[in-house]
């Protein structure tokens, strides 16, 4: 069965999740972890994309990243897997991959769902017991969000901005990883369902106008050749536009 396309949209956030094969450790040692950051960095800046929440955990990575163009994601990814897994294998002598296979990353409704995504992924450690507060987890944005600590990674969203004024809006954030367990439960349900399955992440009108921006249908992969899918024409990119405007 071939390979589910996956599709990024310019300015729209996206959720990407990168785990080590077979669910092993891909950071072993503070200077791991550094060099990660340093090449992601670079990565954000070379391909224009904007981190607004990320998290190192043992053995896989969370990222919240908006790009400037629909490559941006694919290149920061694949200039990370050139540079820190040879990384890796020479530090260690190992070969081979690092990284179990591609990938997952899923669009995010960033007005109903980009907060939610946010602390979803900055709990990951203390969902783990890794840690009984996010403040305490070193690799993380969670001191950048919610303590306002300088993060030269970190590129706020708009939709972040909008939680108030400096103080009041780190409190407000802090107030989200207060929120009721069930609702935190079922947001993060729906965000695992969406990156296990590439789908977006958000209401039927998000979903509908990425698949008006890409000319195609973007729900779960189904058995067998889609039926019904006509290419796009020549005005595909005028088209992708006006749906743009609207997500």
């Amino acid at each position: 069965m071939p390979r589910k396309p996956r599709h990024f949209l310019p300015n729209v956030p996206v959720h990407v999740v990168q785990r080590g094969r077979n669910r092993e450790a891909v950071f072993f040692e503070t200077q791991g972890y550094r060099e990660y950051l340093s090449r992601l960095k670079e990565a954000t800046v070379k391909y224009r994309c904007r981190v607004h929440a990320w998290c190192l955990m043992t053995n896989h990575v969370h990222l919240l990243v908006s790009p400037d163009d629909s490559d941006g994601v694919t290149r920061m990814m694949q200039h990370l897997g050139r540079h820190y897994v040879p990384y890796i294998n020479q530090k260690y002598g190992r070969s081979g991959s690092l990284w179990e296979g591609r990938f997952k990353a899923s669009l995010v409704d960033a007005e109903n769902y980009l907060l939610a995504c946010m602390r979803y992924i900055e709990l990951n450690p203390v969902v783990a017991g890794m840690v009984a507060n996010a403040a305490d987890y070193r690799w993380s944005s969670y001191r950048c969000n919610a303590l306002g600590q300088s993060d030269p990674l970190v590129t706020t969203h708009s939709v972040y901005d909008a939680q108030g004024p400096d103080g009041e809006r780190l409190a407000n954030y802090r107030a989200l990883f207060d929120a009721h367990q069930d609702a935190m439960h079922k947001a993060s349900s729906a965000i695992r369902a969406a990156n296990d399955t590439g789908t977006p992440l958000g209401n039927d009108r998000f979903k509908q106008q990425v698949e008006d921006a890409l000319g195609q249908k973007v729900g779960q992969a189904r058995r067998g050749r889609p039926t019904g899918f006509k290419p796009p024409r020549k005005n595909k990119q005028d088209k992708q536009q006006r749906a743009l405007k609207g997500l």
